[in-house]
């Protein structure tokens, strides 16, 4: 990928992050990544290009940061988990609010890289439970997901220094019904 395209799609997800969907113009990518004017337009032709090319990139960063090492304990899934929520609310949280952002205001066929890799995020999180808890623990994938989203969106949006640790282990310990 050249050098541009790379400096507008992480502009863009800035952008997106920090502004909102709306604020997503080739322009406006083009400033906020310091690139010539028409930078932008010369890799993303069109706007629905380029949001298409920002959920792209954004469901691709998502899936390289999914390479976790192998969780096979109660303790070892509290630790992922909660890297992932501090991770996507502190120093990715511009990337985590831009995925809101699409999730909420892009079409059912944009959005299909990000609903891919939240299918593939699923089917991670069915098979560890599965793992340490069996069928039973496999059903509650549902609930772990969302509690772990919904501990998310809290420190994003009221407070951004709540607990993660704890939160997160209770969600487990519900999921794998301890």
């Amino acid at each position: 990928m050249s050098t541009t395209r790379r400096r507008a799609l992480d502009a863009a997800v800035i952008l997106v992050g920090t502004e909102g969907a709306r604020a997503l113009t080739h322009g406006r990518v083009d400033a906020a990544a310091s690139l010539p004017p028409g930078s932008t337009s010369n890799h993303f032709r069109t706007r629905a290009a380029l949001l298409a090319g920002v959920i792209e990139w954004i469901a691709t960063a998502e899936r390289d940061d999914g390479g976790a090492a192998a969780i096979g304990s109660r303790d070892e899934l509290v630790a992922g988990l909660s890297r992932m929520v501090e991770a996507q609310s502190g120093p990715l949280a511009a990337r985590t609010r831009a995925r809101y952002a699409l999730f909420l205001e892009a079409d059912e066929e944009a959005t299909q890289p990000l609903r891919a890799q939240r299918s593939g995020m699923e089917q991670w999180m069915r098979g560890i439970l599965r793992d340490l808890g069996g069928a039973a623990a496999q059903a509650n994938t549902a609930f772990l997901m969302a509690a772990a989203e919904g501990l998310l969106l809290h420190r994003l949006t009221v407070d951004p220094d709540a607990p993660i640790e704890t939160v997160i282990a209770r969600a487990v310990d519900a999921a794998l019904d301890r």
